[in-house]
C-alpha cells in the first residue's frame, strides 16, 4: 500500500466523482442525488485517496444513535488488489461506532460481508422496464408540498429505522426530474412516493404505503413523469402485495440484493415498503 495513502472526509465535489464510479459499476444511481445524500449525514462520506487523487470510497450515513447504512463501497478499477479497499472499509465501519450498520449486498459479495459480521435479513429485487398500464386505485395521490412535509416526515419515521428529517426535506423537494406525491384518506398520510430521474430512466422509492391501493395511487401519479422512459423498484420479496403491483405494470426482475445488518436488525414493517429508498442510503 503506498505510503501517501490515506483516508479522509469527502471533500465539495468527490461525491459527484464518486456517484460518477458508482453509475459505470451499473448502480444507475439518480442524476441530482447527492445533494439529498449529503443533507443525510454531511460527515457520513469517505474517500481513499492517494495525496489528492481519490481512489476508493464508502459512506456510512448515521440516522440517530442507534442505526447507520454503509453504501457506495467503490475501489476505482485502476487500484483494486492493492489493499486500499480494507483500509476503506475498516475506516467507514469504525466510523458508526456501536451503531447497527444496515447495507444491501449483492450476491457475490454477501460471505464477505458475512465475515465482517453482518447477517441476513431480507431479499430485495429490482424491477424494471417500461409499465405497460397505470394501476387503478379507489385513493387519488397529490403532489407533496414544501410546506407539509412536516406530517410525512412523522409517517416516515414509522417505518423507516429512524428520523432523517433533513434528508426527506432535500430528497421530496421538486427539483427538475424528481417529483413527491402523498395519498391521504379522511385528512390522513396512507403513503407516499418519490420518483427521480437517474442515469437510466427513472427509479422511484421510497414508496411507502398503508396498504396496497394507496401505493397504487401513488404509482398511477408518479409513473407519469418518465414520459414513457423505463422505469424501476427496488422491492423487498417479502412484501408480496409490492410484487404483484410490480408485475402489474408489466415490470421484470432485473437486479438483486439482499439487506444485511451488523448488530441488532431493525424492526422494519415491511407490508408498508412497497419500494426502498435506495440501495445507497437504506
Amino acid at each position: 500500500m503506498n505510503s501517501e495513502f490515506a483516508v479522509r472526509s469527502m471533500r465539495p465535489g468527490e461525491l459527484e466523482l464518486v456517484l460518477e464510479w458508482a453509475r459505470q459499476e451499473g448502480w444507475n444511481p439518480g442524476l441530482d442525488d447527492s445533494l439529498a445524500f449529503l443533507e443525510a449525514d454531511p460527515s457520513g462520506f469517505f474517500v481513499g485517496s492517494i495525496g489528492e487523487v481519490p481512489v476508493g470510497s464508502i459512506s456510512v450515513v448515521k440516522y440517530g444513535e442507534s442505526f447507520a447504512f454503509l453504501g457506495l463501497y467503490i475501489v476505482h478499477p485502476d487500484f483494486r488488489g492493492k489493499g486500499y479497499g480494507k483500509a476503506i472499509w475498516e475506516a467507514g465501519i469504525a466510523s458508526a461506532g456501536d451503531r447497527t450498520i444496515g447495507l444491501d449486498g449483492v450476491a457475490a459479495q454477501q460471505e464477505n460481508y458475512r465475515k465482517a459480521g453482518f447477517e441476513p435479513a431480507y431479499s430485495t429485487i429490482r424491477y424494471g422496464g417500461v409499465a405497460s398500464s397505470l394501476p387503478v386505485s379507489t385513493l387519488v395521490a397529490q403532489s407533496v408540498l414544501d410546506s407539509r412535509l412536516e406530517g410525512l416526515q412523522r409517517y416516515d419515521s414509522a417505518i423507516f429505522p429512524q428520523p432523517r428529517d433533513a434528508f426527506l426535506t432535500s430528497w421530496c423537494t421538486g427539483r427538475k426530474g424528481r417529483r413527491s406525491a402523498v395519498v391521504r384518506k379522511s385528512g390522513k398520510i396512507r403513503g407516499y412516493g418519490t420518483i427521480r430521474r437517474c442515469y437510466e430512466g427513472y427509479k422511484i422509492g421510497p414508496l411507502f404505503a398503508n396498504d396496497a391501493d394507496s401505493a397504487a395511487a401513488l404509482l398511477a401519479e408518479l409513473i407519469p413523469e418518465a414520459k414513457g422512459a423505463a422505469v424501476f423498484i427496488d422491492i423487498p420479496t417479502a412484501n408480496h402485495e409490492a410484487v404483484a403491483l410490480a408485475e402489474g405494470l408489466g415490470l421484470q426482475p432485473v437486479f438483486e440484493t439482499t439487506r444485511m445488518y451488523r448488530g441488532p436488525a431493525p424492526a422494519i414493517p415491511l407490508k408498508h415498503v412497497f419500494g426502498v429508498t435506495t440501495l445507497e442510503l437504506g
